[in-house]
């Protein structure tokens, strides 16, 4: 069929029977959020048939489906990604929602708590769940506390989530107005939204709150979004998108060099151009070093600087 016979034929509406059965279902995510899907636009064939309008008729002759998407992902050619939306309904703690919102690139409609009384419901911490703060990374966490420490902190924390609630519902019972009698709620407390965003910058959400180094808690979430839903959208999307993007290794200029160094046996002169550029501050691996030997881990292969 040519690309005018294409034109001219009525269109159906792009259909997954494996996203669709699950439209609406909640995936519980912590203690008391969940995520759920409630309406998308487009398929895997949505991101091929945007792929190939650029080349006009007889492009079908050419890669099959799944080898170009895999090349489209493969070479960062983004835009045909974005033909692929999706609508999501969420629950989530307040302060996981402000590192979520900071993905700037979708459409957003929060529950307002001017307009209506605040969910009353908010984060709990388990006394296994309390990290300490990581030695080598600002804003990430370590290894969990101590259990009896753990358990005072959650103590604690019920008593404040309870205090919190108590003056809070005392100021709406004297009628302050409810877009001031919110102010000093626990950022603990669970908000609702629908977050609609496209395949690429949901991709772009995924690979960095899905990794090891995100927040435990919107690293849940971002899991249950790939894993449970948007892996049965776009499967073969789902399948590039793992291998090339949240399964790989990116490797800088420095490190490509670093690394044929090392696979050859030539430690000596892969310390000496670690620290030509930097990378061994005060005679030890900094940051950026630190990083390469976890993917020097995932090679198979060991750091010349670290005894």
């Amino acid at each position: 069929m040519s690309l005018k016979e294409e034109n001219a034929a009525p269109l159906e509406r792009a259909s997954v029977p494996e996203l669709d059965a699950i439209l609406g279902k909640q995936f519980k995510v912590l203690d008391d959020g969940f995520v759920r899907a409630v309406d998308y636009m487009g398929s895997d064939l949505s991101i091929v048939q945007a792929a190939r309008v650029s080349y006009g008729d007889g492009t079908k002759k050419g890669t099959d489906d799944k080898h170009l998407i895999r090349y489209l992902m493969r070479h960062r050619h983004t835009t045909p990604f974005e033909m692929c939306e999706i609508k999501f309904h969420v629950r989530v703690p307040m302060d996981i929602w402000r590192q979520w919102v900071r993905h700037r690139t979708a459409n957003i409609n929060e529950y307002s708590t001017r307009y209506s009384i605040a969910i009353d419901s908010a984060r709990s911490t388990d006394a296994d769940e309390w990290r300490a703060q990581s030695s080598t990374n600002r804003q990430g966490s370590g290894a969990a506390l101590d259990a009896t420490l753990g358990a005072e902190l959650t103590a604690q924390e019920k008593a404040l989530h309870e205090k919190c609630r108590e003056v809070y519902q005392h100021r709406l019972d004297a009628g302050v107005a409810r877009e001031q009698a919110r102010k000093d709620l626990p950022l603990a407390t669970y908000t609702e939204a629908y977050w609609k965003c496209d395949l690429h910058n949901l991709f772009h959400f995924l690979s960095l709150r899905m990794e090891a180094a995100a927040q435990y808690e919107i690293r849940e979430y971002a899991c249950t979004i790939g894993n449970e839903i948007i892996a049965k959208w776009v499967p073969i999307a789902w399948g590039a998108f793992t291998d090339y993007r949240l399964e790989s290794q990116n490797l800088s200029r420095v490190e490509t060099a670093l690394l044929g160094l090392i696979a050859r046996g030539e430690a000596g002169t892969a310390m000496k151009l670690a620290v030509e550029n930097g990378l061994m501050p005060k005679g030890q691996p900094g940051r950026e070093l630190r990083e390469f030997e976890e993917k020097l881990t995932a090679f198979g292969l060991a750091s010349p600087w670290t005894k």
